[in-house]
């Protein structure tokens, strides 16, 4: 290997530490071929016009750790061509089970300690495809932030839901949750990330196992978004999910999340809702639950108590032809908003404002990956949340 040959691989080496994993091969294959510039290859090309939500792909068995897909999409800001980001896809392993997941990194991202998303597909969907429908990549460049997209295999549901509803998977340190929760500490230490902003959102059976999550480890989470999800504990097994998502009087269990984990139905959760008055997958009746449950003892839904004050604002028509919608805000004792609930009057189940491409979406407002962000960078995890 002749001296320039041996600069360029040294000059890669350098550069793939840094994890720009398209301009390290570039670097290579300039030492190789003898030249100085080399032509921009296609996923370079793609990398400089900006970023996308995610492209449905079938990917193989193997690991998948060193897979890098370009990210592209809208174009990037002028002022700053070079900048990178990447949505990658890799495999996590604990004691609890094993996950394919895919990783958004924003371009600010330099070392520096920035927040984590964590996104919970539904049932039937992707982590790919859920990037596309909820757009949440694009925002999380624009506030720089980390974005993980755990993947449910078939393997472990045929629908590829998240089994919410099964008692081994609504505990601590044990299924599901022990292998979400295993994986977010990992990029915690791999990345930097800040400990006191992480969240967790979802769709659906995604939204129901992002409340398990909020739960089962509220020293890990500062926020938590469930968009046409259920509460925890609605159900046991299979028929009681049913029930539980299409019944009027269903409802869920607070004793059992209180044996598990008492600590935390004393503390108000951070929370943001979404849901449909017409959705017929998961009835309305859940989002008001979730909301229920998540106020925890900071105050009271519809009990007549009037421990805390609730402020509602309506709008009769969203933006952009949007859905109207009735926004309610609850508060603790000392003021600060621990819940929104956003019912959206006629729809159904979707992401709400969601991209078309995307699986389970409506194109119509309000914007819930918008609201999710806002409302999660707001807050940061509470050092009463921290484990003995």
């Amino acid at each position: 290997m002749d001296g320039e040959a041996y600069s360029s691989v040294r000059e890669a080496m350098r550069i793939m530490r840094e994890g720009d994993l398209v301009a390290a091969t570039a670097a290579i294959q300039r030492g190789l071929s003898g030249t100085t510039e080399a032509e921009p290859s296609p996923a370079a090309r793609s990398l400089e016009r900006g970023f996308i939500e995610g492209t449905c792909r079938v990917v193989d068995d193997q690991p998948l750790a060193t897979k890098v897909a370009p990210v592209e999409g809208s174009p990037a800001p002028a002022s700053t061509p070079k900048e990178r980001t990447q949505f990658s896809e890799h495999t996590y392993s604990g004691s609890a089970g094993t996950r394919r997941y895919k990783l958004f990194i924003p371009s600010a991202y330099r070392g520096q300690p920035l927040p984590l998303i964590v996104m919970l597909h539904g049932c039937a969907q992707t982590p790919d495809d859920f990037a596309t429908g909820t757009r949440m990549n694009m925002l999380a460049e624009q506030r720089a932030c980390f974005v993980l997209y755990p993947e449910q295999p078939q393997s472990a549901n045929m629908s590829k839901c998240w089994n919410w509803f099964q008692a081994g998977n609504q505990r601590r340190d044990q299924g599901e949750p022990a292998i979400i929760a295993g994986l977010v500490r990992e990029l915690l230490v791999t990345y930097g990330l800040d400990r006191e902003r992480i969240y967790v959102g979802g769709l659906s059976a995604g939204g129901a196992m992002a409340i398990i999550l909020g739960r089962a480890y509220p020293e890990l989470f500062a926020a938590i978004g469930v968009h046409s999800g259920l509460p925890y504990g609605a159900a046991h097994d299979l028929p009681s999910a049913f029930a539980a998502m299409h019944q009027r009087d269903t409802s869920g269990s607070p004793s059992i999340a209180h044996r598990e984990n008492p600590q935390a139905w004393r503390r108000a959760i951070p929370t943001i809702v979404f849901h449909g008055d017409r959705d017929t997958t998961v009835h309305p009746c859940n989002g008001e639950k979730v909301v229920s449950q998540s106020t925890g003892g900071a105050c009271n839904v519809g009990d007549g108590s009037g421990a805390a004050a609730a402020s509602e604002e309506t709008c009769a028509t969203g933006i952009l032809d949007g859905h109207s919608y009735t926004r309610t805000i609850f508060k603790d004792a000392t003021g600060n908003a621990v819940v929104e609930y956003w019912l959206v009057h006629g729809a159904a189940h979707a992401w709400f404002g969601g991209d078309p491409r995307g699986s389970y979406t409506d194109a119509k407002g309000p914007d819930a990956s918008s609201e999710m962000i806002r409302f999660f960078l707001e807050r940061v995890r509470a050092s009463s949340h921290e484990s003995s």
